[in-house]
């Protein structure tokens, strides 16, 4: 799946390790430390909706034993 901006999500993934490795091992100011952070959680909000968007799609795929397609919970 791609984000309306491009991006995957793998590509968000190998972005958040990025961004890890840099605020746990590079002494950082705080305003880039910050830069990071806030990307970081942007990064990671959109790979739990691009998740959520996947699992809701295999429910439906997997749909009713008779064949038909459902609309099931996304429950955790």
């Amino acid at each position: 799946m791609t984000a309306p901006d491009g991006r995957g999500f793998a590509q968000d993934l190998e972005r958040l390790e990025q961004i890890v490795r840099r605020l746990e091992s590079e002494e950082l100011d705080l305003d880039d430390a910050l830069r990071l952070f806030e990307e970081g959680v942007e990064r990671l909000r959109a790979a739990r909706e691009r998740l959520s968007a996947a699992e809701l799609r295999v429910r439906q795929v997997l749909g009713t034993q008779a064949g038909k397609l459902q609309l099931g919970d996304v429950d955790r």
